[in-house]
C-alpha cells in the first residue's frame, strides 16, 4: 500500500482537484456516455458532471448514485479497503469506529461515513454486511462495492484508484460537498487528531 505519514495532508477547495495526483486512469463506464448524451445533461451541476452518478450498491444490497445519494449536500468522511485486508484495513476502520462514536446522534444526520472496497469483485454486499459489523457500523456509515468499472471511476474521481489493492493509500478524504471543502488525512493517525479534522470540516474551517 502506499505509505502517506502526514496528518493533514492538503485542503482542496473544488472536488476536480481531488483527482490531479493520481496518475492511473480507469475506462469510463459506459453508463457515463449514455448520461452525458441524455436531455438531463445540461442541467447537471459541475460537482455531478465531476463526480459523476455512477450505480454503486450498499452493504445492504441497495443501489446508489455516486453523486446523488452519496455526496450531495453532505459533509462526508471516506475511506478505502477492501475486506480480505489483514494490514492498514483494520486499524483504518476502527479509527472510523471511534470517529463514528464521536459523532453520536450526528452520524447519519449532519455526517456519514463511506468505506469504498478496492476489491468489488470479492466483497459483495453480504461480505461488506459481515464486515461492517466487525466495527459495530451504525446507520450513516456505507459500505460500497458494485460492478468494478463503477468502483474503479468513482475511486479515480476520489483520487483513490489503484490498479491493484494492495496499493490502496492509508488517507482519508473528509469533505463538506455543499461548502467545496475537502481535505485528506493520514488514516492511521490518533483517532483524537482526526476528529478534529472532522469537526473542523463540520465547522466549514
Amino acid at each position: 500500500m502506499k505509505l502517506i505519514t502526514s496528518v493533514i495532508l492538503c485542503m482542496f477547495l473544488g472536488g476536480a482537484v481531488l483527482a490531479q495526483e493520481q496518475k492511473p486512469k480507469p475506462a469510463a463506464p459506459a453508463s457515463l456516455a449514455q448520461a452525458d448524451d441524455g436531455p438531463a445533461a445540461s442541467t447537471r451541476s459541475p460537482a455531478e458532471k465531476y463526480f459523476s452518478d455512477v450505480e454503486l450498491i450498499d452493504q445492504d444490497g441497495q443501489k446508489v448514485r455516486f453523486y446523488s445519494d452519496v455526496l450531495k449536500n453532505k459533509i462526508v468522511a471516506i475511506n478505502t479497503f477492501f475486506t480480505t485486508c489483514t494490514n492498514i484495513c483494520p486499524p483504518m476502520n476502527r479509527n472510523f469506529e471511534k470517529m463514528q462514536d464521536a459523532l453520536g446522534d450526528r452520524l447519519g444526520r449532519d455526517v456519514f461515513l463511506i468505506s469504498i472496497s478496492v476489491d468489488p469483485e470479492t466483497d459483495t454486499p453480504t461480505r461488506l454486511k459481515e464486515y461492517s459489523r466487525r466495527f459495530h457500523a451504525r446507520p450513516g456509515w456505507m459500505f460500497l462495492t458494485g460492478k468494478k468499472e463503477n468502483v474503479d471511476w468513482a475511486l479515480y474521481k476520489l483520487g483513490q484508484y489503484v490498479e491493484t489493492k494492495d496499493d490502496h493509500t492509508n488517507i482519508f478524504i473528509i469533505g463538506n460537498e455543499p461548502k467545496g471543502l475537502w481535505k485528506k488525512a493520514f488514516g492511521l493517525a490518533p483517532a483524537d487528531q482526526l476528529i478534529k479534522i472532522l469537526e473542523d470540516v463540520i465547522a466549514d474551517r
